[in-house]
C-alpha cells in the first residue's frame, strides 16, 4: 500500500528526533508540516523533500482534479518559518551534482542545523512497482 504513508512522515520524524537526541535523523518526505516544531526544539534533522509538483502516487492510483495542487516554494517556506531565529539551512536542488553538494554541506559545515533539501523531480517520476 504505497499511498499509506502520505502526510505522516514529518510528524513521525519530529517525534523520532525528540526521542533519539543523540542521533541525526534523516527523512525523505513529500510534506512539510511540523518543521516549525523541529526548529523550536533545535533538531539537526536532514529533510529531503521530494517535490514532483503534485500527488503522483494518487494520480497513478486514481486521477482527478483534486490531484492538481499549487506547487509551493518549500525551501522558501522553511526559510520563512525559521526567520533567521534558529539554526536552519535550506537548499533547492535540480541536478545530482547540486544534491551531492547539499549533502556534503549538511554533513559538514551545517551539521549543527536542521537542513532542508528540496529535491525537484519530474512529475511522472515513480517506481515501476507503482505503475504495475
Amino acid at each position: 500500500m504505497q499511498y499509506g504513508s502520505i502526510s505522516w512522515a514529518v510528524g513521525t520524524t519530529l517525534r523520532y528526533a525528540q526521542v533519539a537526541r543523540n542521533k541525526r535523523v534523516i527523512a525523505s518526505i513529500g510534506d512539510a508540516q511540523d518543521v516549525s516544531t523541529m526548529l523550536r526544539y533545535e533538531q539537526r534533522t536532514i529533510i529531503f523533500l521530494i517535490n514532483n509538483g503534485g500527488y503522483t502516487i494518487e494520480v497513478e492510483i486514481h486521477d482527478g482534479p483534486y490531484n492538481v495542487i499549487k506547487n509551493w516554494n518549500y525551501t522558501g517556506l522553511v526559510d520563512a518559518i525559521h526567520n533567521g531565529e534558529s539554526k536552519c539551512w535550506t537548499a533547492k536542488v535540480l541536478y545530482e551534482e547540486q544534491l551531492i553538494e547539499a549533502i556534503d554541506t549538511a554533513m559538514g559545515a551545517k551539521s549543527d542545523c536542521l537542513f532542508f533539501i528540496g529535491v525537484i523531480v519530474h512529475k511522472d517520476d515513480t517506481s515501476k512497482e507503482l505503475l504495475e
